[in-house]
């Protein structure tokens, strides 16, 4: 029942930008808090950031103003807005959310960025 849809990512070169986007369905995406996540293999899924019904932000600290979430709560979609990419950032994006005590997940979308 629980639906997390991602899409946008895809390959930049360095420097430039993306616009992720994950369409919820099966949630009450106006009342939760949800996130984004990456992973690369070999590593630990981890914490991007995430924003709370109140609008409330988080970013871990390699994202910090290059990054940037918003949810769009007639849409229920959540967004990552991208900027000064590096390679560093290349992983998959998950979005994530915590429903009725379990955790849900997206399939994912690649962002490769070059150089």
């Amino acid at each position: 029942q629980v639906r997390l849809v991602e899409s946008g990512g895809g390959l930049v070169q360095a420097g430039g930008s993306l616009r992720l986007s994950c369409k919820t369905s099966g949630i009450n995406f106006r009342i939760n808090t949800v996130d984004w996540y990456r992973q690369t293999p070999g590593k630990q899924r981890d914490l991007v950031a995430n924003i709370s019904s109140a609008h409330t932000t988080n970013y871990v600290d390699s994202v910090k103003g290059r990054f940037t979430i918003s949810r769009d709560n007639v849409r229920n979609t959540l967004y990552l807005q991208m900027d000064s990419l590096n390679p560093e950032d290349t992983a998959v994006y998950y979005c994530h959310v915590f429903h009725r005590g379990r955790d849900f997940w997206g399939q994912g979308t690649q962002v490769t960025v070059s150089s």
